[in-house]
């Protein structure tokens, strides 16, 4: 299983503060760690290392996907950035500023859906009452099926008991 890093949050409001950030660290300020940035600020949500690799959809320049592993792997380690995953398919990148306190996600389509704050304080308080367990929402989704999909479902379940 993957465990998503122990690291505070960092939540830079833009890249002056970003850069601050890693500075404030002892980190340079390589070109790869700039485009690693620039991709997440320009990324409309989370985004995979192939998303942020190509530029975000030729928006910025394109990168070396190892290095940007590399890259992101030391900013998450900051607290700047947030590794999640969201259903099936490739892990993905967000700000820690940016980042939603959860997500819900598709088992059939792969679609997901970012979750409120208080959708989210919601289900914990149900999670604790019922196991004694404190759930963490960050970095992996609740899995389901969304309602497109559910309604092909019984569609489909439907055409069979005619």
């Amino acid at each position: 299983m993957t465990v998503a890093h122990a690291s505070r949050t960092v939540p830079a409001s833009g890249m002056a503060a970003a850069i601050a950030a890693l500075r404030a660290n002892g980190l340079r300020i390589s070109t790869a760690r700039r485009v690693a940035l620039e991709a997440l600020f320009a990324a409309d949500g989370p985004a995979t290392v192939e998303e942020l690799a190509a530029g975000i959809e030729g928006r910025l320049p394109e990168s070396d996907v190892a290095s940007l592993y590399r890259n992101l792997e030391t900013l998450e380690q900051l607290g700047l950035v947030r590794h999640l995953h969201a259903g099936h398919g490739a892990g993905r990148y967000v700000l820690s500023g940016q980042a939603p306190a959860g997500f819900v996600a598709c088992e059939r389509c792969g679609g997901f859906e970012p979750l409120s704050a208080e959708a989210v304080a919601a289900i914990r308080v149900l999670v604790a009452a019922e196991t004694g367990y404190e759930p963490g929402f960050t970095h992996f989704p609740i899995v389901g099926r969304c309602v497109a999909c559910r309604e092909l479902s019984e569609e489909a379940q439907g055409h069979v008991h005619e």
